[in-house]
């Protein structure tokens, strides 16, 4: 039996490190595209499929920061890593306010960036196996079925993405209950950092907007604790 290798779209304008990465990570079982900018990048991204994504942020014609706003408008949840030789406080904030996963700066060891994708494509891996035992949820008017990602609302249907649907679904596991910020944020993101508290803090109010068409239905934040599912009966 074939094994799955994992897919990784490079784009990097410099074309003997790009190349110097591309078969370094080839070399460890992955197949990569390498794109030499932005404009390129993003026409591979919509042609094809990828588990992952390396995007150096300095770059012609469209840089790293605007290829993932883009991308994030295709797929909100393939995971990204920004690469710069930059250590720029305002361009780490900016890159992971796009849903970054990671923030590689040059130069770096390659095994240990090797490390980091291996431990996210397992988390996520991990994460598409797992089926939660309980996966319909009356949320005020709203039904949450997790295991389609639906969530409905009279006529109203929302796709949610992967990690909107894990979100709302633990609120729900504790609806008018303190979800604690640090475990959803080590289920669901791998890890309590600043920068993965921002990122949940996106994803929170993407769920607001969904569930604003019931205004007994509201997301609480209990400030340096978590968030609250609070549904209010009429």
């Amino acid at each position: 039996m074939e094994t799955y290798k994992s897919k990784i779209l490079l784009v990097e304008d410099d074309p003997n490190f790009g190349k110097v990465l591309k078969n370094y990570l080839e070399l460890n079982d992955y197949i990569v595209e390498l794109a030499r900018d932005g404009i390129l990048g993003l026409a591979a991204f919509r042609r094809e499929k990828y588990d992952l994504c390396i995007l150096d942020v300095m770059m012609p014609n469209l840089d790293g920061f605007s290829l993932a706003e883009e991308i994030r408008n295709i797929d909100l949840d393939v995971p990204l890593f920004f690469l710069t030789a930059k250590n720029m406080k305002d361009d780490i904030l900016n890159g992971y306010r796009l849903g970054a996963d990671d923030y590689i700066l040059k130069p770096f060891d390659s095994e240990i960036l090797l490390s980091k994708i291996k431990a996210i494509l397992k988390r996520n891996a991990e994460a598409a196996e797992k089926q939660p035992e309980s996966f319909e949820f009356q949320i005020g008017k709203f039904q949450l079925n997790s295991k389609l990602r639906e969530l409905k609302i009279g006529d109203t249907k929302h796709v949610l993405s992967p990690k909107e649907n894990d979100l709302l679904r633990m609120l729900a596991e504790h609806i008018n209950d303190l979800l604690p910020r640090e475990h959803a944020l080590k289920k669901i993101w791998g890890s309590d950092t600043y920068f993965n508290g921002r990122s949940m803090d996106v994803y929170i109010a993407k769920l607001r907007k969904y569930l604003k068409d019931d205004e007994n239905v509201e997301i609480v934040n209990i400030h340096g604790n978590g968030f609250r599912l609070l549904v209010n009966k009429e």
